[in-house]
């Protein structure tokens, strides 16, 4: 499981540059199931189990993670550039990236340089660049050019008794949970949609949603987890530790009800740690599902992460566990 997290994570796969992501889970799922591509890159897969289902279950993750576009080369050689979903700009200032394979450095005015009015301001991200080192714009243009992507690289470590830090943990950890679902014996028909484009607006998981028309969809997810310094009570939000988060309510979802009382007492007979979120923010692919078609029952599985969207999101590997257990008992849950 975790060995193929990290090849996972260590892919890039910016929304709308899914490819290398794409390819590798396809090799992975081959041999396994039925699958198709869709036109924006989504994959669907079907994979018969055990038991004929009486109703369209679905499991879905996103391919893609928060990156960068390249918009300007300047005369210097320097790249501007733009993000491609939700990043703090403090996450980025002096970040190692890469650009279509080559090392770069996201660079602003130094501090002693800025002037009063600009002394402890929060900069923009047209205030910055990516330094790769070239001489000018011409030398530039042998590495990149507007419309390429750029990456964190976020090396994949483990940490502490049983973390893990890396670049896209959201939502390559969904994508190999799916993974192990397809290559074990089901006990009824399911399909598996790995999404593209969540980062920049749920748009794959509209069109794999609406082209199969499901009945229960279960999103599986990082989310955030605020168990940090200086952070107390329910600001936590989740915690590191606490096993699979089942949230009731998100940014852009109302969950069902008796899917998220099913998750907990599941999770509770079967000795499975499971918490939810106690913070109401942010979203996923599940607000577009739910609302595809004539609807779909939606619910969250989620890894809280601490740092997300960053080039160093932390997990624990125990909670990857429990999200694991908790969805293989839901297996037989969901269909009634």
């Amino acid at each position: 499981m975790f060995e193929m997290l990290k090849k996972l994570c260590m892919l890039n796969g910016a929304s709308g540059d899914e490819g290398a992501v794409r390819d590798f889970i396809i090799n992975e799922i081959d041999s396994c199931c039925q699958y198709s591509v869709d036109a924006l890159g989504s994959i669907t897969a079907f994979k018969r189990g055990k038991n004929r289902a009486v109703k369209k279950v679905m499991f879905s993750a996103h391919m893609d993670e928060v990156a960068f576009i390249i918009t300007h080369i300047t005369e210097d050689g320097y790249l501007k550039f733009a993000p491609v979903g939700s990043i703090d700009v403090l996450s980025v200032l002096a970040q190692k990236v890469t650009v279509n394979g080559y090392s770069g450095i996201v660079g602003s005015k130094p501090v002693h340089l800025q002037g009063k009015d600009e002394n402890g301001n929060v900069p923009e991200f047209s205030d910055l660049y990516i330094d790769i080192g070239a001489c000018c714009k011409k030398d530039a243009e042998k590495t990149a050019a507007p419309g390429d992507f750029a990456y964190f690289a976020g090396e994949f470590y483990e940490m502490g008794l049983s973390c893990i830090k890396s670049k896209a943990i959201d939502d390559r950890i969904g994508c190999a949970l799916m993974i192990e679902l397809i290559k074990s014996d089901l006990p009824y028909d399911a399909y598996f949609c790995f999404n593209v484009q969540e980062e920049v607006g749920l748009r794959g998981a509209q069109c794999t949603a609406a082209a199969n028309n499901y009945d229960v969809a279960v999103v599986i997810e990082a989310t955030t987890a605020l168990d940090i310094a200086g952070v107390e009570g329910e600001k936590c939000c989740c915690r590191l530790g606490g096993g699979a988060v089942v949230s009731f309510m998100d940014g852009r979802t109302l969950y069902d009800k008796d899917l998220y009382e099913t998750a907990f007492k599941t999770a509770h007979e079967n000795g499975i740690k499971v918490q939810t979120k106690s913070v109401i923010a942010g979203g996923n692919d599940a607000g577009a599902i739910q609302t595809a078609g004539s609807g779909c029952r939606v619910l969250a599985v989620s890894l809280p992460c601490r740092y997300i969207h960053t080039s160093s999101s932390v997990m624990c590997k125990d909670d990857v566990m429990e999200m694991q257990k908790l969805i293989e008992k839901l297996l037989f849950k969901l269909y009634d």
